[in-house]
């Protein structure tokens, strides 16, 4: 049961990082630095909960609500700042789900896939949902990076306390990411019927 409970922690923590990269990773290592329902004490993922790390992600966390507020969205999402921000998810992503296998002693790379896998998932259900979200909006969508801050911090925080949480999440934004890929081809086909 507890192999179950560290993946299902894995999985929603590392899907949660890949929604937005930085808050849920200082809520995670701060409920792990509380030893709150995870702790990587003792473990090579120790950093994880450790003051230094924190605080790297709540000035990185802060740090791009300062370029969002200042740099529009498109930029900051495509090309070499989206770059950026993607690879830092799967990177949280990895080293959560492993260090959530770590503390009880698994091996750990198959936390590394399955951390890039579930990061993956949340980045390729929220990014254009966002884009299409803010197209919509348009000078309204100044919120958008709040909401979704704030989704990303709760499906952590909710992954950790209720690790059941973390597998329903993933299974939420595979059915974001077929529903926009369907809005796609739908979009297409019309587009084809009007030439």
């Amino acid at each position: 049961m507890h192999l179950a409970f560290d993946i299902f922690q894995g999985v929603g923590v590392a899907a949660a990082v890949g929604i937005r990269p930085f808050l849920p990773a200082l809520a995670a290592g701060a409920l792990g630095a509380g030893d709150v329902e995870i702790h990587f004490d003792h473990t090579d993922f120790s950093f994880l909960q450790s003051a230094p790390f924190l605080l790297a992600m709540a000035v990185c966390a802060i740090a791009l609500a300062l370029l969002e507020r200042r740099a529009p969205a498109e930029r900051l999402e495509r090309g070499l700042g989206g770059l950026i921000l993607a690879a830092t998810s799967l990177a949280l992503g990895a080293l959560f789900f492993a260090g959530s296998l770590s503390r009880g002693h698994y091996v750990v790379w198959p936390g590394i896939v399955g951390g890039v896998l579930c990061a993956l998932v949340g980045i390729a259900a929220t990014r254009p949902l966002l884009v299409r979200a803010r197209a919509r909006l348009g000078g309204d969508a100044a919120l958008l990076p709040v909401f979704a801050e704030g989704i990303a911090l709760l499906v952590a925080v909710l992954s950790v306390l209720a690790p059941p949480v973390g597998p329903i999440v993933v299974l939420l934004l595979l059915w974001l990411v077929w529903a926009g890929r369907s809005r796609e081809r739908q979009k297409y086909a019309g587009l084809r019927i009007l030439r």
